[in-house]
């Protein structure tokens, strides 16, 4: 039978091959790095303090020709007259003479409270906090606000006061952390209008110290870092589709049924064309709310795949040949990749699938939720801590496999032994690269957290965030393809030596073994066969 094109392809056409994916995948970084701007922008916002007296529901505007009446600071002689429930703070997005696109995919916003610290209204520890929000939208000046979601939400409010509560700290400001507020997957309007109060009476908001301002933080993505973000998946997308219906086709046309390992890389080439999927370019037309949990969806299935793949791939080569091609031989492997991924599903339905009818909602509103939410992530982190473990060890045993093998190769004839010492070779190399690639990401993530978001070289602005993303995407997208291309079966046909094979393997076994396979159960490449462990009856 033929082999597989890793096996077939010349040494001088494999390295032009590793170059041509080498080039691509600095071409990858390089968008990021030079192209793109930074991934997301942080916009502050002060809220405007509007007088609402009547407490009705209009909409209070905190700038422009209608805005609000409205008082600076709370020590103002006319705020000593109000009533708490008689102020409304407003936050028009965007700034003034700018406005919003869908470009922007998302947006996301937490609150930051200035609290002054009053011996006679101290805070509390760990307070709640409740927020009456609403929310609306125009698209243009002179339209009218039309509301787009209401909701009376609760925060842990955590501060602190690092010096000592005297009368001589009066008016310094507690230190406290950001709370989420809101956050929407679809930005299909320009403008958008945030109206919300602090109600008070004898149970609600007390304890909450003297709050004399609210910042919102608005966060969304760059609509250059949109663009190519967009036009690298329509790249990506038809490149990798093609490639795994070529795949398959090749597959399809062999006189075998395909084997597990040949499935699951087709496997992991549909997950990949389905996170290529470029959606985004519909979402700019449409009000799609749900695209952040779509997206997140779209990474779950490629790293589920590319996890199952990594597991399979390793024990094809490591087990008997009795209990090759069966998929329950991975049972807790592959239930562990599926438990972890159904438990951060559940999370992400938890929160982005609720924020479909309310985006204020968060499940780190409270200290029950948040204890929830902690509980799953560490033990969907255990399922993938053991899962790795698995997997480095059964890395472990096809190395150590594959040296007993060498071993054998100084009594083959001269040719033999060259052929399988290429073959062995090369399926090393394939192993280090994967290796490689799974280093790699974990890399950019730590370098991502404690860098700076660009760096300046002779001239030039790197966007290190940017470049991670596109070249830790664009890495994904070409390991696939390399997987794909290289384990595709080749044309080449050379009848002597695959029937050299058929009738004497590495371990010089009789015929009459277990160990010599059938046409049927012959795998995609020659490592497959010898990598294998001997039967026993």
């Amino acid at each position: 039978m033929a082999g597989a094109i890793i096996e077939t392809m010349s040494t001088k056409k494999l390295l032009l091959f590793g170059f041509f994916v080498l080039l691509f995948q600095v071409f990858s970084i390089m968008v990021g790095a030079l192209i793109a701007p930074s991934p997301t922008s942080a916009i502050r916002y002060l809220a405007t303090k509007c007088i609402n007296r009547h407490r009705t529901r209009i909409w209070l505007m905190p700038w422009g020709s209608n805005r609000c009446q409205q008082v600076h600071s709370f020590d103002e002689p006319l705020a000593k007259t109000l009533d708490p429930n008689d102020i409304v703070f407003a936050v028009h997005v965007p700034l003034p003479n700018r406005e919003m696109s869908p470009w922007f995919q998302y947006i996301l916003a937490v609150l930051q409270f200035d609290i002054a610290f009053k011996v006679i209204n101290q805070m509390e520890d760990d307070v709640i906090i409740t927020i009456d929000a609403r929310l609306a939208y125009r698209d243009d000046m002179m339209s009218d606000w039309t509301t787009k979601f209401h909701s009376v939400e609760q925060r842990l409010l955590r501060c602190i006061f690092a010096i000592p509560k005297t009368y001589e700290n009066e008016g310094r400001f507690y230190h406290c952390d950001s709370i989420p507020f809101v956050e929407m997957g679809s930005v299909a309007h320009k403008y958008f209008l945030i109206n919300l109060r602090l109600p008070v009476n004898d149970t609600v908001n007390v304890g909450i110290g003297e709050i004399k301002d609210i910042h919102l933080v608005g966060i969304h993505q760059n609509g250059g870092f949109t663009k190519v973000w967009i036009s690298m998946k329509t790249v990506f997308s038809p490149w990798i589709f093609v490639a795994t219906a070529w795949y398959w086709h090749r597959i399809s046309l062999m006189a075998r049924p395909p084997v597990l390992l040949e499935k699951v890389i087709f496997a992991l080439g549909i997950a990949m064309t389905f996170l290529n999927l470029p959606v985004e370019w519909l979402s700019l037309g449409f009000e799609w709310p749900w695209m952040l949990l779509f997206e997140d969806a779209q990474q779950g299935a490629f790293y589920s795949a590319l996890f199952c793949f990594w597991i399979i791939f390793c024990g094809e080569h490591l087990m008997d040949q009795s209990q090759r091609n069966h998929l329950s031989a991975y049972w807790w492997q592959v239930g562990l990749v599926l438990f972890g991924s159904s438990i951060l599903l559940i999370f992400d339905l938890s929160e982005r699938g609720v924020h479909l009818s309310n985006p204020f909602y968060t499940v780190w509103a409270s200290e029950f939720g948040s204890k929830v939410a902690v509980s799953f992530i560490i033990v969907a982190g255990i399922s993938v801590c053991l899962y790795f473990v698995s997997l480095c060890h059964m890395v472990c045993c096809v190395f150590r496999n594959i040296g007993g093998k060498i071993q054998q190769l100084p009594s083959m004839p001269e040719a033999r032994r060259l052929r399988y010492k290429g073959i062995i070779f090369r399926f090393k190399f394939l192993m280090l690269v994967t290796l490689a690639c799974a280093a790699m990401t974990v890399i950019f993530v730590l370098l991502n957290q404690v860098s700076e978001g660009h760096w300046h070289l002779a001239g030039y602005i790197l966007q290190v965030h940017s470049a991670f993303i596109t070249g830790i995407y664009g890495m994904w997208n070409l390991y696939v393809f390399t997987i794909i291309f290289l384990y595709a079966p080749s044309h080449k046909y050379n009848s002597n030596k695959s029937g050299d094979f058929q009738h004497t393997d590495m371990t010089k076994k009789p015929e009459n073994q277990e160990t010599q396979l059938t046409y049927g159960q012959q795998g995609p490449t020659e490592a497959y066969r010898i990598t294998g462990k001997v039967a026993e009856k």
